[in-house]
């Protein structure tokens, strides 16, 4: 492998205005493209071959309108008022009207025809159906419907639209958000000590987001992207383009420090740290594209999208850097004399003028390195505790930031209406002759809802959690329809049951009416998204593990250090689900972190921040610990090999984690709680997997297991293929007397 991407990076050293005119040449046909095509968003959640989705295409094919996506208008009096007084109904039946002729809407329920109000009477509630689904909708139509309220505000009452009509339909990336990438150069600054190194390192990072994003947001009018499939392989191929480049052009300036050729450094640089950063990307690649196995589209188109760019990063650092290496030539060695001559050079040739912070702390931890592990083993089980009650859910209105339209309108419809007005379950009752359909939905009915209510055609007081069911007939007369409110919330478990209670009642139903039933509907499809979420979780960790240690087996050729990854990678992942859960779900400092409203976890974190974190924790395992492996392969003992890898990898480590970070936490202030979610677990994990567990744990474990940490059975030893990570085959470095290259350095342009 060292060969081969030595080879590589040379070929791309020599040839390096063609390899630079390529990458500029496919970035500006991407942006082409994207110039051309533009961006399309698909925020609908699907899951094939689930009872809710087979039962909702159905419904879609009785009666588009019903299928289609619809918003709801809610009017509330002042405090000792109707809205049957009057001038309150006046201008309900005003803004009914108007909002009938906005633009796309199919039909408006009227809330006095509808019986949409509450028993109290202070509140009334329209129904909007439009004729396409909410990624159809023109721009401005929600914008239309709103202005049609302005006669029922005039009038006195508390108005608000919603509904899922105003779902997601975007994540918009502010000045915020790229204080990472600030954060990012002023690091790369400290760790070169020279901007045209930090420049350069920035710079290729930028063309793999340009190319890997351009060209996905390219194909969004071929597959159906969601909206924040973009932003999280933004987020992710920045944190990694940027990581990826370190890794190699860290070690090229330190053998450049030490007199080596320019291109016998490229080269070098390339087939060593370049197979860690192979190595580390199909990891990446690799657990990302793993989301596939679940089975749910929008989460499948996520998962390859962000392996995609990580992709893209892997092949820019591999090919577009070494290109640009060799423009700079010796511009990128450090200044005769400066600080990071010093280091560098000493890093070079192995010497210890001091020693460096890593390796200072390093020693601290294999000092005692037992108890070191039980309190790093202890403090992150104590922050993983809180991951023993996570729940999943998809996200509704009611996680919208509080300004919000739609956030407004689901408060007020909870408060009012009851929770349930948010979720209400859909029974399908089809397969019926046209005369007896509508019967057989009254039947229905009568068994979920229980007895008629002073409402004509609603019925209460049947399964518990069902607040009132309604039957609808279709135009077709084939089937007919059942309206389940539940009493709890679409979030709340006790809808999760309620769903689970109803299609274990569907048997007996089906033969009391002698249709089909199913039970649909959007809340129906989440709790089925969640679910199938939830039972993949257990299974995917397990292939993320398993593909860990044989990785890992692969790269260092030992039994005990794969395991030992394997178990710190676990260990990061639960306390970074224990701090989203303490965050996302308790409540706690949400307030700090923006977070709307609190509640169920995103039901596709879990499965996301398990694959991303694992690549990336990946790349610090193998980058460290390889160059402890270096040391050890070349004769040091197994304590001070993990002290000479400290001191040659840590500086490298801790700046690729803080760029990281800072990355992730820059995309913390978004409003979208998706991405918030998605990158607070990411942020946390990095920075408890890089300086807790690859800095802390991981050198302690080492020194522990002393040589035994290495050792690998003779057979396995045989039969696995030599992937040559720390670069043996490439033979020894050349002194600056005797280069290895026969050719002389190109001049520089």
């Amino acid at each position: 492998m060292a060969t081969l991407l030595a080879r590589l990076g040379r070929a791309a050293y020599r040839t390096r205005r063609l390899v630079t005119a390529i990458w500029v040449l496919v970035l500006a046909g991407v942006v082409a493209v994207l110039v051309t095509v533009g961006g399309q968003f698909d925020d609908q959640f699907t899951i094939p071959g689930s009872e809710s989705q087979a039962a909702l295409d159905r419904l879609s094919e009785l009666q588009p309108a019903a299928a289609g996506v619809s918003a709801q208008i809610v009017f509330v009096a002042p405090e000792g008022a109707t809205v049957a007084e009057p001038r309150f109904a006046a201008a309900i039946a005003q803004v009914v009207a108007e909002a009938a002729d906005a633009p796309e809407v199919a039909a408006v329920a009227d809330p006095f025809t509808s019986q949409s109000i509450t028993p109290d009477g202070r509140a009334a509630l329209a129904t909007v159906e439009y004729t396409v689904q909410r990624e159809g909708l023109a721009e401005g139509s929600l914008d239309a419907l709103q202005e049609t309220t302005q006669a029922a505000e005039d009038a006195g009452l508390e108005v608000a639209v919603g509904g899922g009509a105003f779902g997601t339909t975007g994540v918009e990336i502010g000045p915020t958000e790229f204080v990472g990438v600030a954060v990012a150069v002023l690091v790369l600054v400290l760790t070169f000590g020279s901007l045209l190194a930090a420049g350069m390192n920035l710079l290729t990072a930028i063309v793999g987001i340009g190319v890997g994003l351009g060209g996905l947001l390219g194909a969004s009018s071929l597959i159906s992207l969601s909206s924040t499939a973009p932003t999280l392989a933004l987020m992710i191929g920045l944190a990694v383009g940027i990581d990826y480049a370190l890794f190699i052009l860290s070690r090229h300036r330190t053998q450049l420090a030490a007199g080596m050729d320019p291109e016998e450094s490229v080269a070098r640089a390339t087939g060593t740290a370049g197979t860690a950063v192979v190595f580390a990307g199909l990891t990446v690649v690799i657990a990302l594209s793993g989301l596939a196995v679940v089975g749910i589209p929008f989460l499948t188109v996520m998962g390859l999208a962000a392996a995609a760019t990580v992709l893209v990063a892997v092949l820019v650092a591999l090919t577009l850097l070494p290109a640009l290496l060799g423009f700079a030539g010796r511009r990128l060695a450090p200044k005769p004399g400066s600080r990071a001559a010093r280091r560098e050079g000493a890093l070079s040739a192995h010497e210890r003028p001091g020693r460096s912070m890593g390796e200072r702390w390093a020693g601290l931890v294999i000092r005692r390195p037992l108890l070191t592990v039980l309190v790093t083993v202890i403090g992150l089980g104590v922050l993983a505790i809180p991951a023993a009650q996570l729940q999943l859910a998809l996200p509704d209105n009611g996680a919208a930031a509080e300004d919000a339209p739609q956030r407004r309108a689901y408060d007020l419809i909870s408060e009012t209406f009851g929770p349930g007005v948010n979720g209400p379950l859909v029974v399908l009752v089809d397969g019926l002759e046209p005369a007896t359909a509508q019967q057989a939905a009254g039947q229905v009915a009568v068994t979920l809802g229980g007895t008629p209510t002073q409402t004509p055609g609603q019925f209460e007081g049947g399964l518990d959690d069902v607040a009132y069911a309604v039957p609808v007939a279709l135009p077709e007369g084939t089937a007919a329809l059942v309206t389940v409110i539940p009493e709890s919330g679409p979030q709340e478990e006790a809808t999760s049951d309620l769903v689970a209670a109803l299609r274990a009642l569907a048997p007996d139903l089906e033969a009391q009416t002698g249709a089909e039933v199913s039970v649909t509907g959007q809340t129906a499809v989440a709790i089925d998204v969640s679910d199938r979420l939830n039972d993949a979780l257990l299974p995917f960790a397990l292939v993320v593990v398993g593909l860990a240690v044989v990785l890992l087996l692969l790269v260092f050729r030992s039994i005990l250090v794969p395991l030992k990854a394997a178990v710190g990678f676990l260990l990061s992942v639960g306390a970074s689900f224990g701090a989203v859960v303490a965050v996302f779900q308790w409540g706690w400092l949400a307030d700090v972190f923006g977070v709307p409203t609190t509640g169920p976890i995103i039901s596709f974190m879990p499965v996301i921040l398990m694959a991303v974190l694992f690549g990336l924790a990946m790349d610090y395992e193998v980058f460290l610990v390889s160059r402890m492996r270096e040391e050890y392969v070349h004769g040091a003992s197994p304590r001070q090999a993990v002290l000479g890898g400290a001191r040659h990898a840590s500086r490298v480590v801790v700046a690729a984690a803080l760029i990281m970070f800072s990355v992730f936490a820059s995309f913390v202030t978004i409003d979208d709680v998706i991405v918030k979610a998605i990158a607070f677990g990411l942020a946390v994990g990095i920075l408890l997997d890089a300086f807790v567990v690859r800095m802390t744990l991981v050198p302690a474990v080492l020194a522990l297991l002393g040589r035994s940490a290495w050792w690998l059975p003779r057979w396995l030893d045989r039969a696995l293929p030599d992937l040559d990570v720390e670069g043996a085959k490439l033979g020894p470095a050349p002194t600056p007397d005797a280069p290895a290259s026969r050719h002389p350095e190109p001049a520089v342009p």
